[in-house]
């Protein structure tokens, strides 16, 4: 546009509106502080126009772009699905441990916490909930023999959580069905030093499958390994705690098609309630 078009339309917006948004001289322009708040409102309304027009024009389209997530290292086994249905969307994954809460500067963060709230401004979708059980490598039990009460855990190399390590104490649950309701029992196990411990799951897992000693882990970690026999569960009748899963997202108007796309295919896959969809089948 011409200069003189431009001058004439901000000279007719700022009548329009009564007030000034420009500050003039021969030299230079500079917004006055109305015209910077101005400018900021006219640019949202803008992006929200453009998120509109996309969103429409995206209802005939197969989700696509670039999807960046937050997860767990042991999680990322559970997106190659998800890629195969919508192979338009590129995934990049930041997987470098535990999440313990979500990230704005990621599409979804997958988030793994015990009983905590999650803390946070984030659209949280709740996915399941993952049990924590009992379990070593075949090899490991041939060799150490097969503990048949709580109690004989305290013969056994340990692989722990550094939680679990400081406390050198296990709380354990059992579950038993009745004529009325299920009672549940809850029994802390003393343990000895662990020969492993660490905040990183995934090394305690490939120290299980390696035959180094007994570990607790989440069933969405360890649900393949039991059915494939590399791993063996130990106490079935006892498991430890729980971890709730949920899918976090920034806190937005409109959500890109590819969010939404991998956030319900989680919610189909795993329920999207509080029940562990992993623990049935061990």
């Amino acid at each position: 546009m011409a200069p003189a078009v431009v001058t004439r339309a901000v000279s007719d917006l700022e009548d329009h509106l009564g007030a000034r948004l420009l500050n003039r001289t021969t030299r230079s322009l500079a917004l006055t502080e109305i015209g910077e708040d101005y400018l900021e409102r006219a640019k949202r309304v803008l992006a929200e126009l453009d998120d509109a027009d996309a969103q429409a024009g995206a209802v005939n389209r197969a989700p696509s772009g670039n999807l960046r997530i937050l997860c767990p290292p042991a999680f990322a086994t559970h997106l190659p699905p998800f890629r195969q249905r919508y192979p338009g969307i590129q995934l990049e994954l930041s997987a470098a441990g535990p999440v313990a809460g979500a990230d704005e500067n990621f599409d979804v963060s997958i988030v793994s916490i015990g009983q905590q709230p999650l803390q946070g401004d984030f659209v949280i979708r709740p996915l399941a909930s993952s049990a924590f059980i009992i379990c070593a490598a075949p090899a490991y039990l041939d060799r150490c023999g097969r503990p048949t009460e709580p109690n004989d855990l305290l013969l056994h190399d340990g692989l722990m959580p550094d939680v679990a390590a400081v406390r050198r104490e296990l709380t354990l649950f059992r579950e038993e069905m009745g004529t009325g309701k299920p009672t549940r029992e809850v029994l802390n196990v003393a343990l000895r030093p662990p020969v492993l411990s660490t905040s990183q799951l995934d090394v305690l897992y490939a120290a299980a499958l390696a035959a180094m000693g007994v570990t607790g882990l989440p069933t969405f970690m360890v649900a393949d390994a039991l059915r494939d026999g590399r791993l063996e569960r130990v106490l079935p009748q006892w498991r430890g705690g729980s971890l709730q899963l949920y899918a976090a997202m920034p806190t937005r108007k409109h959500v890109p098609a590819r969010t939404r796309a991998l956030v319900d295919f989680l919610v189909e896959v795993f329920g999207g309630g509080q029940d562990d969809p992993w623990i049935a089948s061990l």
